[in-house]
């Protein structure tokens, strides 16, 4: 299942049904779990923990040491869930130790040729990213967003869950949970355009909740009242559903302001 002309460091822990391809190069202190595979060419380069069942393709590299002045050697990592998919020349940069040391995916995440993952972005499950969509450092992405092709997103940003951003946004506040936005540049009146109802019926989110989330998206984003109260209002008028509640809580919580 290793082709002769793969390179894999002594150090490595290969898992059963592992496939590695002609000219790959996995480093030392990987792990890689049952059943993955590792395309032609590819680098997983070192300090990589992978669960099972990803798929890593030609020329994409994995482990790389962040692209970051401050770092100077430290042992940081990459971590990967189940069920991953990382075309081709996906750039996936290990953590810093000034941002948790960590750069992590989550599970049966795709990513699309060319992304990149910059350190210590923390990506969750069920995450799709578009062609050449990048990450800086530092960002989270929430379980089920998906990420337009040639998006490119500011440091520190979080992308709320099951929202969509579309392509060649240019991303520098946080996107709530469950809408959809466009983020020209610059920025021309709304960058918010509604609720994800499509992705929120694909996940079977119930017809009360749907409903509570477009109530509590005009009270937020398109009340002309400052942030604070319409948060409070939202709070005092809505059911307290788990879903419109992280809702409210992503909003409050913002440190880099939120895209409205």
């Amino acid at each position: 299942m290793i082709h002769p002309t793969a390179i894999v460091d002594p150090g490595a822990e290969l898992g059963k049904d592992v496939t590695v391809g002609p000219y790959a190069v996995i480093g030392p202190k990987v792990t890689i779990g049952d059943g993955c595979s590792v395309g032609s060419h590819a680098v997983v380069e070192s300090h990589v923990r992978m669960g099972k069942g990803n798929r890593i393709h030609s020329f994409a590299s994995v482990g790389a040491i962040p692209q970051d002045l401050k770092y100077r050697g430290e042992e940081t990592w990459v971590e990967m869930g189940d069920g991953n998919i990382v075309r081709e020349f996906v750039t996936v940069n290990r953590g810093t130790a000034g941002g948790g040391g960590v750069t992590s995916i989550g599970n049966n995440t795709l990513l699309m040729a060319y992304c990149h993952l910059a350190h210590d972005c923390r990506v969750g499950s069920r995450v799709i990213m578009a062609n050449a969509a990048t990450l800086a450092g530092h960002v989270t992405v929430e379980d089920g967003a998906i990420i337009g092709g040639l998006t490119g997103v500011h440091q520190f940003v979080r992308i709320g869950a099951l929202c969509i951003v579309g392509a060649l946004s240019g991303v520098s506040q946080d996107v709530p949970p469950y809408v959809t936005a466009v983020v020209a540049r610059p920025q021309r009146g709304y960058a918010l355009y509604g609720l994800n109802l499509v992705g929120l019926k694909r996940a079977r989110f119930p017809e009360g909740t749907i409903a509570a989330l477009k109530q509590a998206f005009k009270i937020i984003f398109r009340a002309e009242v400052p942030m604070r109260d319409a948060l409070a209002q939202a709070e005092a008028e809505l059911p307290p559903l788990p879903e419109v509640l992280h809702l409210i809580g992503f909003v409050r919580s913002t440190k880099r302001g939120v895209l409205r």
